[in-house]
């Protein structure tokens, strides 16, 4: 049996005040388990019954980071499947971005996390210790940059 797991990768353009003409600054919101090896990872989560993928990564990051589906826009043309293994059995997560509404939202944890932080696509990749994460905050930067 295949563990499956769906999340969104959340970003939000920083513009430099005082300078208009500068190009925003795109930062990724990681959450830090409160589990385990205390992870970085973008909100995500378990499949739940009669779910489809991206009502799953719409819950969970309401659940994880409550952002709830008003805050953000899932941008169109950006989906992210990964498939490794987790204590010797496949899993597959999929990963939507979506880019805050407000620079100011709010971020309120749950209990599976014990902080968050607003990283550049370097610094979240220092963060983010699996190599198929990093893989993923590189692509989606780019995405968002040639957009």
């Amino acid at each position: 049996m295949t563990l499956r797991a769906c999340g969104l990768i959340v970003f939000r353009r920083l513009h430099a005040v005082g300078f208009a003409s500068a190009p925003p600054q795109i930062q990724f919101l990681l959450l830090q388990t409160s589990y385990g090896q205390h992870h970085w990872t973008p909100p995500k989560g378990h499949v739940d019954p009669g779910e489809d993928d991206l009502q799953t990564a719409l819950r969970e990051t309401e659940e994880e980071a409550g952002l709830k589906s008003k805050d953000f826009n899932v941008l169109d043309g950006y989906k992210k499947e990964m498939i490794y293994k987790v204590n010797n059995k496949p899993k597959t997560v999929i990963y939507w971005l979506a880019e805050v509404k407000d620079d100011n939202t709010e971020i309120k944890l749950s209990d599976e996390h014990q902080t968050f932080r607003w990283l550049s696509v370097e610094e979240a990749c220092k963060l983010a210790k699996y190599q198929e994460m990093q893989e993923a905050l590189r692509e989606a930067h780019q995405f968002i940059s040639n957009k």
